[in-house]
């Protein structure tokens, strides 16, 4: 039996037609590009006993959802190996970091995503000799 192949545009324009409408009125839920916009300001950051975070969203902002800068320090690792509820991608920026998973370790470079699923024993060191940047992001469960 023949695979059947489907051109590309067409698979797009099938998602695109299937994609929800916009309701009729728009929520007035608090949004707008004064707090969407958020450039790295150095007096916001917290301090870690590696090195600084900065949130670009903490969990309050959009409904648990959230982006943030860690930057570690050489042979540092923010905390040890550790496991949680939310699933984290991590997104290195600049540096060298050593992700470790469920007992495997790699070493990776700058441009490169990083999964934790949850629950899983994960953590990152920075194994270079410059500063580690990278962002973490995270969708915390809601409280209620």
């Amino acid at each position: 039996m023949k695979a059947l192949l489907i051109p590309f545009a067409l698979l797009a324009a099938a998602a695109s037609s299937a994609e929800s409408k916009p309701p009729a009125t728009l929520p007035n839920d608090g949004y707008s590009i004064a707090n969407c916009v958020n450039t790295f300001d150095a007096a916001k950051s917290e301090q870690t006993k590696a090195g600084y975070q900065y949130w670009f969203a903490d969990r309050n902002f959009a409904d648990g959802k959230t982006v943030k800068l860690s930057v570690v320090g050489v042979g540092l690792a923010t905390h040890p190996p550790h496991r949680h509820e939310e699933d984290e991608f991590f997104f290195v920026l600049e540096g060298t970091a050593e992700f470790y998973l469920d007992g495997a370790r790699q070493v990776v470079g700058a441009m490169t995503s990083l999964y934790a699923p949850s629950w899983h024993e994960h953590g990152i060191r920075n194994a270079g000799q410059t500063e580690l940047k990278y962002l973490v992001l995270k969708r915390y469960a809601k409280k209620e």
